[in-house]
């Protein structure tokens, strides 16, 4: 899943982080509906339910916990850059500590997408919507 132009590590890590987390959520996004799209038979409705499900603070939260032993060192570091970024958003019913925990996973999401290691990506996004 790679589209436009691939940064560098470098040039991905002077992007705001925020703007990487608003990637990398759209990216969890595409990649849980894709699945759900393939893997079922139903309205568009039932699969708006089905990835708002999946695709949420909460969730987010607690893959960002059960992954934290596979990332590496980069990673590790992009991921408590998102997660200690300064939001304008509030979180709609969920803990201040999720959203937080759920910033850095898409902070994380959005750099290997954007720096093009989307095989990591995908095993990534594997752990967390493969269970």
């Amino acid at each position: 899943m790679e589209l436009g132009k691939i940064l560098t590590e470098n040039e991905a890590c002077l992007l705001n982080v925020l703007s990487l987390a608003y990637v990398g959520d759209a990216v969890q996004s595409l990649y849980v509906r894709h699945n759900l799209v393939v893997q079922r038979d139903c309205k568009a409705g039932e699969l708006h339910k089905l990835a708002s499900g999946q695709v949420n603070a909460h969730n987010q939260a607690e893959t960002a916990e059960k992954l934290w032993d596979v990332l590496t060192e980069k990673e590790r570091s992009v991921y408590l850059r998102g997660r200690n970024a300064k939001s304008h958003h509030k979180a709609k019913n969920q803990t201040g500590a999720d959203y937080r925990k759920a910033t850095g996973f898409e902070a994380l999401i959005g750099y290997l997408y954007l720096t093009g290691n989307c095989k990591r990506m995908t095993e990534l996004l594997g752990e967390a919507y493969e269970n």
